[in-house]
């Protein structure tokens, strides 16, 4: 990175580069949703193979599956798997419909993807990170099992990925309950739909999915946090974990920022999380190894970070 003396018209040049770049960042994840809804409701299947399609299709299914199955158990159908059938597509499409649902959806799968290609180009484990690996190790027993339950958490969800699987209880709540709105307008006033509602609902603690878990450990780390923030330690998933939580921003949006033309949010949030320039620079060599940061990004602080990630379109609606 340039150490050239800083200058104001250095600083607003290099902010102004990446109020560019983030905008140009907010406008193609703004329109994902849209074209992800128009790729699952097109039947032609030869046309749109692309894999995180086709999970993102698989796990909307099997999230309709659930709560049908849920449903048929209330109304005691003799066969669970027909009567679900008969009543999926409906319920897949309000769920495709809703915007935050299948936005989280497409962000597990990049999630996901993302951890294998690392692990494929850098030999990070998806699931057994070196943090992880000696939290579990630590003398403090809490500790301990909440590393250990991490670990399953994860191990479990690159697993799911794989079938193409999204367990209700690994939903956040605000979506499990957007999921059970369209399965209650789909379900025609039903009762044994309203049982299943009600049955689903008093199951479900969103404190045992995995990123509830993850975010426990991060928080339980205390002063220790920031060694959440180095990805080749931490592994991908307490990495974004520990992020979002340092910039208090949503989880899926900072998952989002790994991805192809979104360098710019990366930056600006690793900034704003109090990263310096060389911690900051070995995180990009993960996920963005071709990408260079602009001139004078050293300048920038983390306040005049935190406030361009705050401007954002995107940002204001998550």
């Amino acid at each position: 990175m340039d150490n050239a003396p800083l200058t104001e018209s250095s600083l607003e040049a290099v902010e102004a580069v990446m109020r560019d770049e983030l905008a140009q960042g907010d406008s193609v994840l703004s329109n994902a949703a849209p074209i992800m809804r128009h790729l699952l409701a097109n039947e032609d299947q030869a046309l749109f193979s692309d894999e995180i399609v086709a999970r993102v299709r698989g796990m909307l299914t099997d999230v309709a599956r659930q709560m049908l199955y849920a449903q048929a158990e209330a109304a005691m159908a003799a066969d669970r798997a027909e009567f679900a059938e008969s009543r999926s597509e409906p319920l897949v499409a309000a769920l495709a419909g809703d915007a935050g649902f299948l936005g989280h959806l497409h962000t597990l799968t990049m999630e996901g993807q993302l951890a294998r290609k690392l692990q494929d180009r850098t030999g990070l484990d998806p699931v057994l990170s070196p943090l992880l690996q000696e939290l579990v190790a630590a003398k403090d027993d809490a500790m301990a099992a909440a590393a250990m339950s991490a670990i399953a958490a994860q191990a479990r969800f690159m697993q799911q990925l794989q079938r193409m699987a999204m367990p209700l209880g690994e939903l956040p709540g605000d979506l499990l309950h957007s999921a059970l709105v369209a399965f209650r307008e789909t379900s025609g006033g039903d009762e044994s739909a309203a049982a299943a509602e009600r049955k689903l609902r008093d199951e479900f603690d969103e404190g045992l999915g995995r990123i509830g878990l993850l975010t426990r450990l991060v928080m339980r780390l205390g002063k220790g946090a920031s060694r959440a923030l180095d990805i080749d330690t931490a592994g991908l998933a307490l990495f974004a974990t520990g992020l979002a939580m340092a910039i208090g921003q949503d989880r899926d949006v900072t998952v989002l920022a790994f991805s192809d033309r979104q360098f710019a949010r990366l930056a600006l949030g690793l900034r704003a999380a109090g990263l310096k320039t060389r911690a900051l620079e070995e995180q990009f060599l993960y996920l963005h190894p071709d990408v260079s940061l602009p001139e004078n990004f050293d300048h920038l602080t983390p306040q005049r970070a935190a406030a361009l990630l705050a401007a954002s379109d995107l940002r204001a609606e998550s």
